[in-house]
């Protein structure tokens, strides 16, 4: 019996991912904010502004759509989506709560509370089932904090895996296996959350290794990774997060073990094309800002990894900050986002220098561009059919040409921005467009 209900929900969830990966644009089917191409923007509270929620906007014109938004909790940020784009997730820094939203149906599938906030959150399947990183989890009878937590929506209950002070969680393809990255620590933690035990399992403080859990060492302050088939590529943060080497590892899955170490400047984030890792960070030491006319005393780095090679190929200078984000567009230029970067100069009331923490790499030539704005760079949207890409930077959202590098201005973006009133906090685009 067991079995059978498991065959019919998968069967049903399956179904849901036909439709939201393309489906529901052959035959009839409309979703019912009666667009096709749906972005998200996630909106939190400013001092003159009292209500969050998840606004869409038409992805053709960059329009806000005339539409109700979603209800996401008062202060909605971060965001997820699951890779066949039938789920997205907003967690709400105001009550600990993650949304589930139905991209389909545009409706909710209900919220769970997390023991603590979280930057970090993955749904790797079609599946309402996500995992959260919570740092500051307390595990009743350990002094220890920290936790990676299953959300399951459709029981509308959390298991908690008790694993300390985790920042990051990332997840193979199909979810068998999590990869989970805690602040200054030399290890990275595996599990294996669908044999943990609820509520609480403390199996990575027990007894590791075990059926749920593997602790492996030898890295240095791991901090992300990029998972590609049987292999993951970790990026050790080094000296950026208080160790001693920045560098690439390379991660075999199936034997939990590291096969080949590439240095680099600096690694916080990077993104994966091909062959070829670009991998962004700061470097405490080699910070110089060379080649660039500014006013900021120190500057991130770039390097072009060939995997294949197992060397760095290229290097280029970008902004400072801790970089958080990336996103490669289809004519090849890749949007780099910091926080807690140098900003220099005033957006809004803009003499002289004006910079803040993106930056724009092109592939065809290696240049860098620093587009004029400011603030933290919270989330990043390419599309496939247009050269525009969605840049959430200091609470605004950005349009960016990206066939200029420069703002989009026309008649529906007279400003180069989408006019939400409130603080954008992310973006996602929930249709293949």
């Amino acid at each position: 019996m067991k079995r059978r209900i498991l065959v019919l929900v998968v069967g049903l969830w399956a179904g849901v991912n036909l439709l939201s990966c393309g489906g529901y644009t052959t035959k009839g089917y409309r979703p019912p904010s009666g667009l096709f191409n749906r972005v998200l923007a996630s909106q939190g509270v400013t001092s003159t502004f009292s209500f969050g929620s998840l606004v869409m906007i038409n992805g053709v014109n960059d329009t806000l759509a005339r539409v109700s938004p979603l209800s996401a909790g008062s202060s909605p940020g971060l965001m997820v989506l699951s890779p066949t784009r039938n789920i997205l997730a907003a967690f709400d820094a105001s009550s600990d709560n993650v949304y589930a939203i139905n991209t389909v149906r545009e409706s909710g599938l209900g919220n769970v509370r997390l023991p603590g906030l979280t930057s970090s959150m993955v749904f790797p399947t079609a599946l309402p089932i996500g995992y959260a990183a919570i740092p500051t989890a307390t595990i009743s009878g350990f002094s220890f904090l920290g936790a990676v937590d299953v959300m399951n929506f459709s029981a509308g209950a959390l298991t908690t895996i008790a694993v300390s002070n985790a920042q990051t969680v990332i997840a193979n393809s199909n979810g068998t296996q999590l990869l989970v990255f805690s602040n200054d620590s030399d290890s990275v933690t595996v599990l294996s959350p669908s044999v943990a035990v609820p509520p609480v399992d403390t199996s990575c403080y027990t007894n590791p290794p075990n059926a749920v859990c593997a602790i492996v060492t030898g890295f240095d302050r791991p901090i992300y990774g990029i998972v590609s088939g049987n292999t993951a590529y970790i990026l050790n943060c080094g000296p950026q997060c208080g160790g001693i080497q920045a560098s690439v590892m390379v991660f075999d899955l199936p034997s939990l073990t590291i096969t080949n170490t590439i240095p680099v400047e600096a690694a916080t984030m990077a993104i994966l094309s091909g062959s070829t890792l670009y991998v962004a960070g700061t470097s405490p030491t080699n910070n110089a800002c060379t080649g660039q006319t500014t006013a900021a005393a120190t500057c991130g780095r770039l390097d072009i990894v060939d995997l294949g090679a197992g060397t760095v190929t290229g290097s280029a200078v970008i902004t400072d900050g801790f970089h958080t984000r990336m996103d490669m567009t289809t004519n090849g230029q890749i949007f780099i986002g910091s926080h807690n970067c140098t900003n220099i100069g005033n957006v809004n009331n803009p003499t002289g220098e004006v910079r803040g923490c993106l930056s724009i790499f092109k592939t065809a030539d290696n240049s860098v561009l620093i587009p004029p704005d400011n603030g933290n760079v919270n989330g990043l949207q390419g599309f496939i059919s247009r050269n525009v890409e969605y840049v959430a930077e200091g609470g605004a959202l950005r349009v960016y040409d990206t066939t200029t590098d420069i703002l989009l201005i026309n008649n529906f973006v007279p400003q180069g921005d989408i006019n939400i009133v409130g603080y954008v906090g992310d973006v996602k685009a929930i249709d293949f467009f």
